[in-house]
């Protein structure tokens, strides 16, 4: 009797409706080009939770539309003459793109080895997929599909950051990043209303057509009877983190150049949807995100840079903020609607079923880093509450600390203003974006991971300040030949 032939398992490639949005994004990228075709990549970003396929056979993974936007970026870099050399110089010592470059090291091989070095030697909160169902479960570690999925997320944030990098800093064009950030916040602003608006029509469904990831979806949750803004994203607090970090983009921009009409409507439609999108972490994040940067503005300017302008809009801003807070707490004692809301919004998360489960992440998190002794479950074996603990208790020290080298070597960037006073004011408004970013995930990201909008703005503004150093460079050179 013959042995029954066994065949390896095929990856199924299952096509969604959104895949048709992500056929026409490559298509415009491939006639674009990288730097071109910026815009075209940004505006696909809001579309959080539209798949350009999934793949069943790989545990429900999801190729998200802007994930392919990233390959695409990174192909089209390659395929140009002297693109090996053009990326190394972009991972120069010690300048953001080497600090990338060595996180996706650590991060390769703390997904492939450290889940099966350290197997069973610790519990972890993972993410569990049953019956199409999600959900977290505790269970001792070792390796899933979630390190690899993870890995492939972090791989993609590099191919973004790399192409973007290298692209503008040979081409160190400020205004075309403006633009390319200004169309993807009125897509996210857009969706965002077209959600509600939607909702309110009698017809919740109608954006299922870009909502087709394997993500738990929570477009219809309701907050004291509101519809929580969600837009093209799977939940609110996605919604509310992305949305978050082109409000520190905006605001930048408006105080260093606030005559724009652009600008001005850009900061007022982004501030508007991020009040609008009842999530209770972009509301903290918020609120910290704007207390540290003007706390970075006034120790930069040392009293001497500021701007009169600056420092009336803050003043301005710090009365506006009393004065709300004060007009809060009269509604919230006097009105019983307030009252619920902002329970339900603030107040009471950290008593809920949720909140005490978050906080068990948390401690079960620190075990994880202990019991490793410091090394790390590896990335994608387990899930926390904040990015500190998500990264030591995955990633280990090493890779948190090389993580905490990349976002202050960004912070450090130079942004030249003497040499292009709009293009420096675009570095330090992509900079205070990835603060922003950086603010909120410290509070409530639940992996490593900090987004494909982090490291576009990330890589764009290295890009941007690195092109600016060779211009300035350049420009020395050549004064010195005519003298």
């Amino acid at each position: 009797m013959l042995a029954p032939t066994v065949r390896p398992a095929r990856i199924q490639m299952q096509i969604v409706p959104s895949t048709a949005l992500a056929f026409l994004m490559l298509l415009m990228l491939a006639i674009k080009g990288p730097y071109r075709g910026l815009w075209v990549f940004l505006a696909a970003t809001p579309f959080g939770a539209a798949a350009a396929f999934n793949l069943p056979a790989a545990g429900g993974a999801s190729i998200l539309v802007s994930d392919l936007g990233a390959l695409m970026l990174f192909a089209l870099l390659w395929v140009q003459p002297d693109a090996p050399n053009r990326l190394v110089g972009t991972m120069r010592a010690y300048q953001p793109g080497f600090w990338m470059l060595l996180l996706v090291v650590v991060c390769v091989v703390s997904a492939l080895f450290y889940p099966r070095l350290f197997q069973g030697a610790t519990s972890v909160f993972g993410l569990s997929r049953v019956n199409n169902a999600t959900g977290i479960v505790e269970v001792p570690l070792h390796a899933t599909n979630g390190n690899l999925t993870q890995l492939f997320r972090i791989m993609l944030d590099a191919a973004a950051f790399f192409a973007l990098a290298t692209v503008f800093r040979l081409r160190p064009d400020g205004d075309r990043v403006l633009t390319a950030i200004a169309v993807a916040t009125f897509v996210n602003v857009g969706l965002g209303w077209l959600d509600v608006l939607t909702a309110a029509a009698g017809q919740p469904k109608a954006l299922d057509v870009i909502r087709t990831a394997n993500y738990a979806i929570l477009a219809g949750d309701k907050m004291v009877g509101i519809k929580r803004m969600v837009g093209g994203f799977p939940e609110a607090s996605a919604f509310g983190y992305y949305t978050l970090g082109l409000f520190g983009f905006w605001l930048h921009m408006w105080l260093v150049q606030g005559r724009s009409r652009r600008t001005g409507w850009a900061l007022f439609l982004t501030t508007v949807a991020l009040l609008r999108s009842t999530s209770s972490s972009a509301y903290v994040s918020a609120v910290v995100f704007l207390v540290g940067y003007a706390a970075v503005r006034i120790a930069s300017g040392g009293g001497r840079t500021v701007s009169r302008r600056a420092v009336g809009v803050s003043v301005a801003a710090v009365g506006a903020v009393l004065m709300a807070g004060v007009a809060l707490a009269v509604c919230y004692a006097v009105l019983p609607p307030v009252t619920a809301f902002l329970d339900r919004a603030l107040f009471d998360k950290m008593g809920t079923s949720s909140g005490v489960e978050r906080m068990s992440w948390n401690t079960q998190a620190w075990a994880n880093f202990i019991d490793t002794w410091g090394v790390g479950a590896g990335l994608g074996s387990m899930r926390a509450s904040n990015w500190v603990l998500a990264s030591l208790g995955s990633i280990g020290f090493i890779g948190t600390s090389i993580f905490l080298a990349l976002v202050a070597a960004m912070a450090w960037l130079p942004a030249r203003a003497e040499t292009d006073a709009g293009r420096a004011a675009v570095i330090g408004a992509l900079k205070s974006g990835c603060l922003a970013l950086f603010v909120s995930a410290m509070l409530t990201a639940p992996t490593p991971d900090l987004g494909m909008l982090f490291f576009a703005m990330a890589g764009l503004a290295t890009g941007l300040s690195r092109g600016a150093a060779r211009e300035s460079s350049k420009a020395e050179m050549w004064r010195r030949v005519a003298d």
